[in-house]
Order: structure tokens, then C-alpha cells, then sequence
């Protein structure tokens, strides 16, 4: 299996319990993996902690990206930093992930922004997301990690939908702090399907794209079963010298073991 592709075991292989995940990546011919937050808290219990670093371990795969901790993804929360109330729990939870960070290997970390909340001022939510990701950017530097923004797609009250929202998240940290370990996840699910053109930030700001994840759209299947033209953009993203990983993060349309035969096509 080409090293160019990591699977996302938050959405692949979910047939299987979390902590079997790893290994069946590998059986499937996968040296690396990347997970959403894998802990239904910000700060999970020790011995799950470290059931989930023995697992990595155990399966001989390497973890290359982990997102921080984003809320209650199923009741349709992307993220906790921007929500002024929640701060404490976003700082508490970089200390774990960045124990996971050094002790796995991984450096990139992807902070999903936060919904925008009734009768909060946006401006002051992103007070907040500007405060906790600088700190995120400051803490995970210690261990070489990299910081993520990502736009999304299907939640009306996320506020980054663009790579050009992403973008303006990742200067204004920049400008805040200096930081220059704060990126752009660039999905093409998500943008292609928010209508952005992915093109534009290929073009014109290559250098800050910090991880690449890939499902088709509509649908967020295999490529192939959408209109994106993977080709194209995988051969953009040598073009402009990307050259990180591309994280596998679709619904599979039947088993997860049959969902990479677009690969070798």
C-alpha cells in the first residue's frame, strides 16, 4: 500500500471496536493512521490513555494526526476553543493530547473551530479560539506538533467553511504570536462541497497547508463515487511540493477492508 495514504480509524473501520482499529489498518496494508479525539472526554482516564497508545503500539502502525478533543460530535458540536465557557476544558485537554503526541510519534493536531452559539457575540468567541489557539500552538511547538484548522461542511453553524476562513484563522494566529506551527488541513470533501474552489489555496498559499484529507463528494464516499477529480488534485498537491500524508476519511460503502480498491485503479 502506498505510503502516501493514512486511514482515519474514526470513520473507517467502525465496525470494529476503537481499540482493534489499529490492527486491522495494518492487515489491510496501512503502516499509518490518524483518529478524530478517541475519548468521549477532554481529559479520559489514565488506563484508557493508555490502552489506546498499547494499541498503536501493539498493531506496528504509526499515529499521524489526532484531533483535540471537539465536543459532542454526534449532537453536532465541531469543537470547543471558541466557546468562551469552555476554555479551561480546551487547555486541560492539550496536556493529554500532547502526552499522546510525544509518546506516539505525532505531530499534527487538528482544532476544529466550535459552533457559533446563541447569544454569544461572535466576537468574543473568536477572542476566545484566538486565545486557545495560541496556546495550543505554543504547547504542542514543545513536542514539533503542528496546529490544524480545518473548514467544514454540513453544519450551518460552523463559521470556517472556506479554505480562505481557514486561512484567516491561521494568520491571525500568526499575527498574534508569532507562531509559525499553525496550518491548514485542507479537506476536499468539505470544501468541494461548501463550493470553494480547492485550487485557489493550491495555487496561491501551498506553503500553508499542514495535512490533506480526502473523501468523495457528494456522499463523503471512496473516491470514485463522487465528482472530485482525485487525479487532478493529487498531482496539484506534487506540483506545489506537497509532501505530507493524504488521510483516508470516507464512508465506506460496504466493509472498510473493501474500500481501497480505487487505490490501485
Amino acid at each position: 500500500m502506498t505510503d502516501r495514504f493514512d486511514v482515519n480509524l474514526s470513520i473507517l473501520f467502525t465496525e470494529l471496536d476503537l481499540l482493534e482499529r489499529p490492527a486491522a489498518a495494518k492487515a489491510a496494508g496501512f503502516d499509518r493512521v490518524e483518529f478524530w479525539w478517541p475519548f468521549d472526554s477532554a481529559v479520559p482516564a489514565e488506563a484508557d490513555v493508555e490502552a489506546f497508545i498499547r494499541a498503536i503500539d501493539d498493531a506496528g502502525v504509526s499515529l499521524v494526526g489526532l484531533n483535540f478533543y471537539g465536543g459532542d460530535l454526534v449532537a453536532g458540536e465541531r469543537g470547543v476553543l471558541s466557546d468562551p465557557d469552555r476554555a479551561g476544558q480546551f487547555a486541560a485537554n492539550i496536556d493529554v493530547l500532547c502526552e499522546i503526541g510525544e509518546r506516539l510519534g505525532c505531530r499534527a493536531f487538528n482544532a476544529l473551530y466550535g459552533n457559533r452559539i446563541d447569544g454569544v457575540d461572535p466576537r468574543a468567541q473568536d477572542e476566545a479560539a484566538l486565545a486557545s489557539l495560541v496556546r495550543a500552538a505554543r504547547d504542542v511547538a514543545r513536542i514539533g506538533g503542528t496546529v490544524l484548522v480545518e473548514p467544514v461542511s454540513g453544519i450551518p453553524d460552523y463559521p470556517l467553511r472556506t479554505a480562505a476562513d481557514g486561512l484567516a484563522v491561521v494568520d491571525r494566529v500568526r499575527e498574534a504570536d508569532g507562531a509559525d506551527n499553525v496550518r491548514l488541513l485542507l479537506d476536499l470533501y468539505h470544501l468541494v462541497t461548501n463550493e470553494d474552489d480547492p485550487d485557489v489555496v493550491l495555487d496561491e498559499r501551498p506553503e500553508s497547508i499542514g495535512h490533506v484529507q480526502i473523501a468523495d463528494s457528494p456522499g463523503r464516499g471512496e473516491p470514485g463515487t463522487g465528482r472530485i477529480d482525485f487525479v487532478h488534485y493529487f498531482a496539484k498537491l506534487d506540483e506545489v511540493g506537497y509532501t505530507g500524508h493524504i488521510g483516508l476519511e470516507y464512508k465506506p460503502s460496504g466493509a472498510s477492508t473493501e474500500a481501497f480498491g480505487w487505490i490501485s485503479r
